[in-house]
This record gives structure tokens, sequence and C-alpha cells, in this order.
């Protein structure tokens, strides 16, 4: 299977939901996002080696890159591999002097070593396909408001799914749109999931 090289694009806090965060992976040379969700605490991780900052004491990835590389272990890739029920699974490639290894890991631990190894990250066609949101250019479709209004205004917490099912898809894909706009990917996500949950009972 052919892999396909990503690259983090942005680190997004939901807007309607407190306490979520997305990591947005942007195709290498492509127009395609995939925008997936992930704790806090990993979210912090991330942005950490992001932005190169130097805690006092080793966080728990400093620690596993403090330990693979002591013992002469690289993290050469690290592969989103698998989606299951929303849920995408990954796997670190490592390799030492003698071996290659794939281990399974939480999608979100993967992230936070590769930005702290500086490796590449990849997944396939059909990960994309199912998961991805294409980027399109919003400029000759700004503005066509009624349906925002609506829905951009969420009740607390997001109670958005019910709103999401009563609208039509090309509603749907307006809002979309918008929201990415927005910038809030979490909500995007949910839109995206309902989107191609209709496609599929078709």
């Amino acid at each position: 299977m052919k892999k396909i090289e990503l690259e983090i694009v942005a680190l997004s806090h939901s807007i309607t939901q407190t306490h979520s965060y997305a990591v947005v992976l942007g195709e290498v040379n492509g127009l395609r996002r995939l925008p997936i969700v992930i704790g806090g605490f990993e979210a912090q991780a991330i942005a950490v080696a992001l932005e190169k900052m130097h805690p006092s004491r080793p966080l728990t990835h400093d620690l596993m890159k403090n330990f693979m590389s002591a013992f002469t272990i690289d993290l050469q890739e690290i592969i989103i591999c698998d989606l299951q029920e929303g849920i995408f699974y990954s796997k670190l490639v490592c390799v030492s002097e003698h071996d290659t290894v794939e281990i399974d890991s939480r999608t979100s631990d993967a992230l936070a070593l590769a930005v702290r190894f500086g490796c590449p990250i990849y997944t396939y066609e059909h990960i994309l396909d199912s998961a991805g949101i294409l980027m399109e250019d919003s400029s000759s479709k700004k503005k066509k408001t009624g349906v925002a209004a609506t829905t951009t205004t969420t009740p607390e917490g997001g109670g958005s799914r019910e709103d999401l099912k009563i609208m039509t898809i090309e509603e749907l894909g307006k809002l979309l749109n918008e929201v990415l706009e927005q910038e809030d990917y979490i909500r995007a996500i949910a839109i995206r999931d309902e989107i191609n949950s209709r496609r599929k009972a078709r």
C-alpha cells in the first residue's frame, strides 16, 4: 500500500467544546486535511515540542525519547495505519543497529514522539478518503449564511449532533466550509462524520 506523507499544520482548541483539541495533519503537496481529536495532555505534549520549549523536567514523551536514544533506538517514521469506529490506530517504526520493529501506539502519542524525533508521518489513501477533509478555495463560497446562524450557535457543550441530523447534505457541505474558515476543527470532524454516514447509507 502506498504511503502518503502528512505534516502537522495546526493544533486547534474547540470553540464549542471545552477540553477538546484537534491536531490537524495536512497532506504534503496536497489539499487534504486529517483532523484527529486528542486529549489536553497530548495536545500540550505536541505543542511543547512544536514550540521547541524545554521544560525543567522531562515530560513523558521526552522521557521516552531519552530512553530510546540511550539505547540507540531511532524512530524512523510513524504510520497512521487504521481507522475503526472513529478511532485512529498508529504504529511506531523503530530502528536499532540490528533490527526494525513496529510498535502499536495511540496516534496522539505517536505524533508527540514524531515531533520530538523529527521523523516523517504517514497514512494510507483509504484513511484520507474516509476521514480526510478537502480544503477548497473558499473565496468563491463566502457568506451565504442562512444555515450557519442556526448551527454555529450550538447549545452548551455542543449538542450539535442533533442539529446536524436535520440538515441536508448541501447545507452540511456549506457549514463544513464555514467551520473550517473559523478553524474549529472539532466541529468540522462532527460535520464530516455526519456527511460520511449519510453517503454510506445511500
